[in-house]
């Protein structure tokens, strides 16, 4: 599945302070299992030839991890096919890490916890989300460049790299980091918002790879069950790390080709639940930190309805 030839195309780097030369270590793949999987085994039957050949490449790769959601398991445990692939192909070729979770955040959180207690400095951190159309002519294509994301992190000395899928200004993902995610941005952390915006298009991507330093940094802070790229983000900014971005390729996660208005409504509702928390995080020590909290609450439910206003006009159509 690994395509030779030099096929990176990182944009918009942010050096990491005091760093020079590449320091390589082993990549850890950790593959999150999709939590409703589709009947149609093609698209994670693409994405376990990629993990094949990463667990035979025991030099450059740990072994990889796949997180499965003890939920997916017990919908699934009467299917012959499920209970098949599980063991024939996604047992043979990675660790399966049993976990109950509450959302896709939370698995990356025991995936990647798990794979950085058996790292060591150096190493690389690469999610790869399972929820994807591999399947088809370009997930083909994007598993063949993919290796490239963590690679990215290695050979630049970055601490985080955010794959970008390539969408036009009417994919329902782009409307929704548009008007929603970036909107809100900007109001709870306008400087971080605007540095963020030059390094990706895309803080909420299930695409990244994050170096074992800033990873176990990471872990030791609070973790959100939602848009944890987003905080990650929102960290390694005002830690001054190093950023990379990654372009991955126009593949999709939605059966319908685009989100429904309610799903639209509740990924807006709990980025703002998210920034919320991390402001307050960061701002309950200041003196004034509760009259400026309710003056932010303010301007961001005006976002926020202004947000689910223009989208609804936009998904609706």
């Amino acid at each position: 599945m690994r395509k030779s030839g030099n096929s990176r195309t990182a944009t918009k780097t942010r050096p990491a302070p005091g760093r020079s030369g590449s320091s390589a270590g082993r990549i850890h793949p950790v593959v999150i299992y999709p939590i409703r999987p589709a009947r149609d085994y093609a698209d994670l039957q693409a994405l376990y030839q990629l993990v094949r050949y990463l667990d035979a490449d025991k030099r450059r790769y740990a072994r990889p991890l796949t997180v499965l959601d003890r939920k997916t398991h017990y919908a699934l445990r009467g299917d012959k096919e499920y209970l098949d692939f599980r063991r024939l192909v996604v047992s043979r070729s990675s660790e399966v890490l049993d976990v109950w979770a509450v959302d896709t955040c939370q698995m990356w959180y025991a995936g990647l916890g798990a794979a950085f207690e058996r790292g060591a400095e150096h190493d690389v951190y690469w999610l790869i989300p399972g929820d994807f159309n591999y399947g088809t002519k370009m997930g083909h294509q994007v598993l063949g460049r993919l290796h490239d994301l963590p690679e990215i992190v290695r050979e630049l000395n970055q601490d985080l790299c955010i794959g970008e899928i390539t969408a036009d200004y009417t994919n329902s993902k782009q409307l929704i980091d548009t008007y929603g995610t970036f909107a809100l941005l900007y109001n709870w952390f306008p400087d971080e918002a605007r540095e963020i915006r030059q390094y990706t298009e895309r803080p909420r991507s299930e695409f990244f790879a994050v170096r074992h330093d800033f990873l176990g940094k990471a872990l030791c802070q609070r973790w959100y069950p939602y848009e944890q790229t987003m905080v990650m983000l929102l960290q390694a900014v005002r830690g001054h790390r190093g950023i990379s971005r990654f372009s991955v390729g126009n593949i999709s996660d939605l059966p319908e080709g685009k989100e429904s208005l309610a799903a639209a409504m509740q990924q807006v509702e709990r980025t703002e639940r998210v920034l919320k928390s991390v402001w307050r995080e960061y701002h309950q020590g200041d003196p004034d930190w509760i009259e400026r909290y309710r003056q932010l609450v303010g301007t961001s439910t005006q976002v926020r309805y202004t947000a689910i206003s223009i989208l609804r006009n936009l998904l609706e159509e």
